[in-house]
């Protein structure tokens, strides 16, 4: 009942706080306007992170209330920090040296108040509890990193927000089944407050916003919380070592595209001269795009493939893999997803040229292509339902008139 109750005031919150955002944002024209390295074409509203972190606020702060839980208030410190930063930087474009600097802090002072953080291998190369100044190291290293991988592929419609709601609902799952209700509930509280804005990102026209820094940021620390709590020998995941499973491989099986996709792109940006957090167009979900896919399905294209890695994930820990096959499975497909781009592009620049010598791309470039247009059908009813309720605010004035 308090899953269900804390899920349903994050999703009610963040439904009520949405066209109140949108609102401001328009009177205030804090947009994101388009340029040669983005993919919209207009100007639009940036505080769909706002509108995320107070569905997350209402939920966390009810769900304290209930289990006076620490980890929740420094869970929240967090985020909130990392809000401010995020949309600060959306204002201001502030030096990535200070982003990085504020995001370590962070890191390392939720590791000291909670305790909770990678210090445990869980059987892989037969290692477990690490030493301290490796633990520190790497708990450093993957926060930042996931924090900085999850703001990185907010690039198309749907995919940042779905992928939160994706992930959130397996780290869920993984918590459900040591019952730690008490992470239970904070990830529902993620998936509820990110479904709303999830839905008008997607399918509204008229009351369309993007999530921004702000809103990737902050998500960003809400999986770091759920990946420190996974692999800490201080917390009841510690019990699914005894079933076999690699709480490693469960976890590169989650954040697989997210942060292989990343380390590519930054490890190509450095091998041309250039500076890894420099943007660019070379994104997975940029891929897509280049293939003719829509927004929606380049994003749930994206999201199949991760999920499709951590079924995978789980057939190799039922066939009876060992803990260190277990890892090497979603390592080795991490690698393969991140050659993926490469071969892609690779069919692009292939296949007969035209009459002034440009590529035309391979067979399997096309057939790429052909599914890519599939995307772009005419929506049916369900469609058109979903977009007229999401610009006409419809549920909102629902809620308003109930609690009214």
């Amino acid at each position: 009942m308090i899953i269900i109750l804390v899920f349903v005031v994050s999703l009610g919150v963040s439904t009520l706080v949405y066209p109140l955002a949108l609102g401001y944002a328009k009177r205030h024209n804090i947009v994101d306007n388009p340029n040669a390295r983005k993919l919209q074409r207009v100007p639009v509203p940036v505080m769909g992170g706002f509108v995320v972190y107070t569905g997350m606020l209402a939920g966390i702060l009810l769900l304290y209330a209930l289990v006076r839980e620490p980890l929740l208030l420094w869970g929240l410190l967090g985020m909130t920090i990392m809000l401010v930063i995020g949309i600060w930087d959306d204002r201001k474009d502030l030096p990535v040296s200070f982003r990085f600097g504020v995001e370590i802090v962070v890191v390392i002072v939720f590791f000291l108040m909670t305790g909770v953080g990678i210090d445990n291998f869980h059987g892989f190369w037969g290692i477990s509890e690490l030493s301290t100044g490796l633990t520190v190291s790497l708990t450093l290293i993957s926060g930042v990193g996931v924090i900085n991988a999850v703001n990185l592929i907010d690039g198309v419609d749907g995919y940042s927000s779905g992928y939160g709601m994706m992930s959130s609902l397996l780290f869920a799952l993984m918590f459900h089944s040591v019952w730690s209700q008490t992470m239970v509930c904070l990830a529902v509280i993620v998936a509820g407050a990110l479904l709303p804005f999830f839905m008008h990102n997607v399918f509204g026209v008229r009351t369309k916003m993007f999530m921004g820094d702000g809103g990737t940021l902050m998500l960003g620390m809400m999986l770091v919380i759920f990946l420190f709590f996974g692999l800490s020998s201080k917390t009841k995941c510690d019990q699914l070592e005894d079933l076999n499973i690699s709480l490693l491989a469960l976890s590169f099986a989650i954040f697989n595209i997210p942060v292989f996709d990343t380390l590519r792109v930054m490890t190509m940006r450095i091998m041309r001269g250039k500076s890894p957090f420099r943007p660019d167009k070379t994104h997975m979900h940029h891929l897509f795009i280049d293939m003719g896919f829509s927004h929606l399905g380049a994003a749930l294209s994206i999201l199949l493939v991760n999920f499709l890695v951590v079924v995978l994930w789980f057939v190799s820990w039922k066939l009876g893999a060992s803990i260190d096959v277990q890892t090497y499975v979603s390592v080795g497909l991490g690698i393969l997803t991140t050659f993926f781009y490469k071969f892609m592009k690779t069919q692009q620049n292939g296949g007969p040229r035209d009459e002034e010598g440009y590529p035309q791309g391979t067979a399997l470039w096309h057939w790429f292509c052909y599914l890519g247009q599939l995307s772009h059908r005419e929506k049916g009813r369900i469609w058109r339902t979903l977009r007229w309720l999401m610009d006409s605010n419809f549920l909102t004035r629902l809620y308003v008139k109930l609690f009214r």
